[in-house]
C-alpha cells in the first residue's frame, strides 16, 4: 500500500467518486449508558438475525421446523465466532504469540469467514445427529443464511476501513482520505463480495421457488461453488490476506478455489443422475406425517 498503513487509514473518510463529490466518515462505535458498542459487532449481529428470520420462514420447505433451526442457531452463534477468530489467529500466530492479550479482542475485526463456515458445518453435523435430521437438508437451508449473513456482515469491514483491495483507478473505486488530506483509491472488495453473495441469494431463491431442488445437499453445494468462485477472485485483489507461512499462497483463496472445484464436481456428477422426489427429506417427512395422520384417524374411527 506504499506510504499508507492500516493505522493511518483507520480514521479515513470514505468516498466513491462514481457517486459524486461526497464522503462519509462513519464512527467505529457509539455509547449507550456509558457502554461502548462497536458498529462492526452490530452489523455482524444484524446479519445473523436477518439470516435466522429468513431461514425460519423457509424451514418447512426443507422438511424442518423453526424449532430445529433455532436449536441450531443457539449453538451456531458462539461456535462460529470462535471458529472465525481461531482461523484468523492461527494464520497470524507469530503476532498473537507476541501479543496474547489481543487474541480475544474481536470488537475491531479479525474474524475470518471460512473459519466460521467450518465451525458452522461441524456444529450442524452434531446438531443433526442429536435431532436425527439429515445434515444436507439443514445444509441447503443454511446456504440461504450464509449468503445473507455474509452479504450484510461485509459492511462491518466498510465501517472498519478494512478488507479493501489494492490501489486502482477502476470506475467503482473507493477513496480513503486520511485526516491529513491524503487520498488513495482502492478496490472496494468488501462491496464486491457483499454484492456477489446477494446475487447468489437471489439465484438460490429463484431456484427454490421454481422447484429446481432435486436432492438434499444440492443448494449447499451450489452455495459452496458460488461463494468459492467469487471469494477466489476477490481474495486476489485484497491487501490484507492471510498467507500460508512465508509463502505467497493466500489461505482463503486456495481454500475457496479447492472448495469451488469440489462442489462443481459433485454438482456435475449429480446432473448425470436421475433423482427421485422421494430423495428429498421434505417429501419423505411429509409422507410420513400423512401416513401417521391416517393411522390415527383410522384408530379413532
Amino acid at each position: 500500500m506504499g506510504f499508507f498503513t492500516s493505522t493511518m487509514l483507520r480514521d479515513a473518510s470514505i468516498s466513491f467518486p462514481m457517486l459524486g463529490d461526497w464522503s462519509i466518515d462513519p464512527p467505529y462505535s457509539f455509547s449507550v449508558f456509558g457502554f461502548e458498542i462497536y458498529l462492526y459487532g452490530v452489523i455482524i449481529a444484524a446479519g445473523f438475525i436477518l439470516a435466522a428470520l429468513f431461514c425460519a420462514r423457509q424451514a418447512a420447505k426443507f422438511g424442518l421446523s423453526s424449532d430445529d433451526l433455532f436449536d441450531f442457531v443457539i449453538w451456531l452463534i458462539p461456535t462460529c465466532i470462535i471458529g472465525a477468530r481461531l482461523y484468523y489467529v492461527l494464520f497470524k500466530l507469530d503476532y498473537y504469540i507476541a501479543n496474547p492479550a489481543e487474541i480475544f479482542s474481536v470488537r475491531d475485526g479479525g474474524l475470518a469467514i471460512y473459519g466460521g463456515i467450518i465451525a458452522g458445518v461441524i456444529t450442524g453435523i452434531l446438531v443433526c445427529r442429536k435431532k436425527k435430521i439429515p445434515v444436507m437438508a439443514l445444509g441447503d437451508l443454511a446456504a440461504f443464511g450464509l449468503l445473507i449473513g455474509q452479504a450484510v456482515g461485509r459492511w462491518g469491514n466498510f465501517i472498519n476501513r478494512e478488507a479493501f483491495g489494492a490501489q486502482t483507478g477502476i470506475f467503482c473505486r473507493m477513496g480513503l482520505t486520511t485526516p491529513f488530506g491524503e487520498t488513495i483509491y482502492v478496490h472496494p472488495t468488501f462491496l464486491y463480495e457483499s454484492l456477489w453473495n446477494f446475487i447468489g441469494l437471489i439465484v438460490l431463491y429463484i431456484l427454490l421457488r421454481r422447484g429446481k431442488r432435486q436432492y438434499d445437499g444440492q443448494f449447499f453445494c451450489l452455495y459452496i461453488f458460488w461463494y468459492g468462485l467469487g471469494r477466489a477472485w476477490v481474495e486476489g485483489l485484497r491487501t490484507d490476506s492471510l498467507y500460508i507461512g512465508s509463502t505467497d499462497i493466500r489461505v482463503s483463496q486456495l481454500l475457496a478455489a479447492i472448495s469451488a472445484l469440489a462442489a462443481a464436481i459433485i454438482l456435475i456428477v449429480n446432473l448425470r443422475k436421475k433423482h427421485s422426489p422421494d430423495e428429498l427429506f421434505v417429501n419423505r417427512s411429509t409422507r410420513l406425517k400423512k401416513d401417521d395422520g391416517q393411522e390415527r384417524s383410522e384408530s379413532n374411527g
